[in-house]
């Protein structure tokens, strides 16, 4: 039986909806203040996500912008200016603390820290993306709160390719089997998979129908277990607690669980009521 180990954190749409409401946004005043005619709206910047990276994103998007220049060379020196200013933008959006981390992420790494269960983040954002987010709503200590924080940095292969996830697991010496990963995405999942990482989707307003072939279980948010299913469809029951009972630390260790065949339940078993 492998038991959990590690929890795994990606950020982008994971911890918080951090693609539309901070990195688009920041983009958009990047182009702005570089004297630029273009902004992404919601649905374009969705179907951007399709690339993985921002700076791929920018290059792949000049290349259709009759502003940019023409040459490559010159289009890779202005995608990366851009992309610079845009990371600055951001981290000014996040530390004023515009971007808030969805409902249900704060809970359950209390639920880890009270378990004892290490934790890591596995992003291909840059550490100042994360450092900006994560002490704005946690705070300046953050950092302590995790066994490893491997950024891009660190790993600049972008997901699907899993290089952040097995550098994750090179720094917690662990083997994927024993982790468990929270992600929101195509390239995510993808990543995980390819990683031997078993993965929980917790899908985030832009990979909101996106298949979830490979992954334990799929739903709408960690803050309840309503709208979730396990693999193959089943939808997640948990007899004899409230109907929007989140998804905790008990519930992410029997699906892992299970997915080693163990005779663990799929669902939360009941929980005796407190006294009085």
């Amino acid at each position: 039986m492998n038991t959990l180990q590690a929890l795994i954190w990606d950020v982008d749409g994971t911890l918080a909806e951090t693609e539309r409401d901070g990195h688009r946004v920041a983009f958009n005043e990047a182009f702005e203040q570089f004297g630029l005619a273009w902004r992404w709206s919601e649905q374009r910047y969705g179907e951007l996500l399709r690339i993985a990276g921002g700076q791929e994103r920018l290059l792949h998007d000049l290349a259709g912008q009759p502003q940019a220049p023409s040459d490559d060379a010159a289009r890779a020196e202005l995608a990366s200016q851009l992309h610079r200013l845009k990371n600055a933008i951001y981290a000014e959006i996040v530390a004023a603390g515009r971007i808030a981390l969805r409902p249900g992420v704060v809970e359950l790494m209390d639920d880890c820290r009270a378990a004892g269960l290490p934790m890591a983040i596995a992003t291909t954002t840059s550490r100042g993306n994360v450092a900006a987010l994560l002490t704005a709503q946690i705070g300046a200590c953050w950092e302590s709160r995790f066994a490893c924080v491997v950024c891009a940095e660190d790993a600049p292969l972008k997901k699907p390719n899993p290089q952040v996830y097995t550098v994750a697991l090179q720094r917690l010496g662990l083997p994927g089997s024993a982790a468990l990963a929270i992600e929101d995405s195509s390239p995510g999942l993808g990543a995980c998979v390819a990683a031997g990482v078993p993965v929980v989707l917790t899908r985030s307003v832009y990979f909101a129908d996106i298949p979830d072939e490979g992954a334990l279980a799929s739903g709408p948010g960690l803050h309840s277990c309503s709208g979730w299913t396990l693999r193959g469809g089943a939808p997640v029951v948990t007899p004899g607690r409230a109907g929007d009972s989140r998804v905790d630390f008990e519930l992410l260790s029997r699906w892992h669980a299970a997915q080693s065949h163990q005779p663990a339940p799929l669902s939360v078993p009941a929980r005796p009521s407190p006294p009085g």
